[in-house]
């Protein structure tokens, strides 16, 4: 990328295109701008690449933010509603880290009872407790070099939270009833469904424990704000689920896709993954239809399947919609590069889509 002054942009622009470049700015400019600009260039560049947490921009987007933060060893907060996949956000960063990235420890510290989270977390020597009959390796130290998982933290008993606190601050810790001071070495990385910052104010959970976590954070958005994924999850679980039964279902019909769009998800991803689990185990059909997604909701049906049976035109087109829009969100909306790859030419593309009402303004850098 090059960037030119106002007075050298035209007579500079043929040398620097013949040099590679893929964008200009002229000066002066706002380093927002620039930054944008920039994102845009080098930002999922793997525009072509095959997403890992959805197709959706916000999670596009996701993807190159943990590309970054792989890179480096803060702490990281991961926020959104239950379900939404905090977990599968913390595996994808522990997956992009450099090799060897260590082992991956998860603690969901809302599972375990706060008199044994202490043990559990930083271990303990034998004789600390009744009933402590040998030496335990806690997950800080059984960590490693990897990631610490602690999932659901706004649940941490305060006392663990100051532990916790003193954790982050000398990177070290001892375990219950040990005097040796044990190096940790891992990454933190924690997910939380509340507002901790609202949780400060009513003295649930310690400010300055809030800013040790959250030195990098990203919020995960629901699964109804994002519709542009929920096709392309539904595939997914798909092609995972059925590869593990004996079944014979072929996948979903349109008015199942349609039906999934029209759903609110209060459960999140986790809520589409037991749904499609669900119906492979029990439609005696070979397509997914609504009534198989939802059975008990006989509205999601009558809404998908307004007006009768989907004629095959209408199967086909809404096909080729949700195909093109897939294509589309993969490659930040270039035509050209979107045609390349469903394998039609550009003008082919541009007329499918004003066929099916689908937005054609291409992207800024296309």
């Amino acid at each position: 990328m090059f960037v030119c002054s106002a007075k050298a942009f035209k007579s500079d622009q043929e040398d620097c295109e013949a040099l590679g470049a893929v964008a200009f700015l002229v000066k002066p400019f706002e380093m927002d701008d620039f930054l944008d600009r920039l994102h845009q260039i080098l930002g999922p560049a793997q525009a072509g690449a095959e997403p890992v947490l959805g197709v959706s921009k916000a999670m596009r987007d996701a993807e190159v933010f943990l590309m970054r933060a792989a890179r480096v060893g803060a702490p990281l907060l991961i926020t959104g509603e239950t379900g939404v996949g905090k977990e599968v956000i913390a595996r994808y960063l522990h997956a992009l880290r450099a090799k060897p990235a260590g082992p991956f420890m998860a603690v969901n510290c809302a599972a375990l009872p706060a008199e044994l989270m202490e043990s559990e977390l930083f271990g303990h020597e034998r004789g600390a407790f009744t009933g402590a009959q040998g030496q335990h390796l806690g997950y800080a130290e059984r960590a490693g070099n990897g990631i610490l998982f602690l999932d659901e933290i706004g649940d941490l008993a305060p006392k663990l939270q100051a532990k916790l606190l003193r954790l982050i601050e000398d990177r070290a810790f001892h375990r219950v009833g040990g005097e040796r001071v044990i190096p940790f070495k891992a990454r933190l990385v924690c997910a939380t469904n509340v507002d901790l910052a609202q949780w400060v104010g009513t003295g649930a959970f310690r400010e300055d424990l809030l800013y040790r976590i959250n030195v990098l954070s990203i919020a995960v958005p629901p699964l109804r704000e994002r519709t542009a994924d929920i096709g392309w999850l539904m595939d997914r679980f798909y092609t995972d689920l059925a590869g593990s039964m004996e079944t014979s279902v072929q996948g979903f019909s349109a008015v199942a896709y349609s039906a999934a769009a029209a759903h609110p998800w209060p459960g999140n991803v986790r809520e589409l993954r037991n749904r499609i689990e669900r119906a492979l185990a029990l439609t005696s059909s070979r397509w997914i239809m609504p009534f198989d997604l939802f059975p008990e909701n006989d509205e999601a049906t009558t809404k998908a399947m307004a007006g009768g049976l989907a004629t095959l035109s209408q199967v086909r087109d809404d096909a080729e919609r949700r195909q093109i829009e897939r294509a589309l969100t993969t490659h930040g909306r270039h035509l050209a590069k979107t045609a390349e790859a469903l394998g039609v030419s550009r003008t082919t593309l541009w007329e499918k889509m004003k066929r099916l009402n689908l937005s054609v303004v291409e992207s800024r850098d296309a």
